[in-house]
C-alpha cells in the first residue's frame, strides 16, 4: 500500500467530495480560483468553511487578472455593439474588483 501523503499542516486528506455544476458555474469557479492564487481544493475548502480567501499576489494572479480584464473588455465591446449584459459578466467584474481590493489592502 502507498504511503499516506500529508498536506502542509500535517493533515491526511483521504476523503473525496465531488459535485455537479453548470458550465457557467464552472467557469466562474475556475476564474475565482485563478484570481485567488490558491489551488481549487484549497479555494473550495476555504469558501465552504466560511474562511476568508486571502489572495497572495504573485505573477500567476497578475496574469489571471490581465486575462480576465481582457475578457471583460471583449464583452463590453460586444455590449457596445448592441449585445445584452449577462449576470456572469457582472459576477466576473465583482470578482476582479474584490481581488484587486484585497491586493491593495482594502483601501
Amino acid at each position: 500500500m502507498s504511503a499516506k501523503v500529508y498536506d502542509g499542516k500535517g493533515r491526511f486528506r483521504g476523503k473525496i467530495i465531488s459535485f455537479r455544476c453548470s458550465e457557467e458555474e464552472n467557469a466562474l469557479l475556475n476564474a475565482a480560483v485563478k484570481l485567488s492564487g490558491l489551488t481549487k481544493q484549497d479555494y473550495i475548502i476555504n469558501k465552504v468553511t466560511n474562511r476568508e480567501v486571502v489572495v497572495q499576489p504573485n505573477t500567476r494572479v497578475y496574469k489571471a487578472l490581465k486575462d480576465k480584464l481582457g475578457e471583460v473588455l471583449a464583452e463590453l465591446k460586444r455590449i457596445e455593439n448592441g449585445g445584452k449584459v449577462d449576470g456572469d459578466l457582472i459576477d466576473l467584474i465583482g470578482l476582479i474588483n474584490t481581488t484587486l481590493d484585497g491586493i491593495n489592502g482594502g483601501d
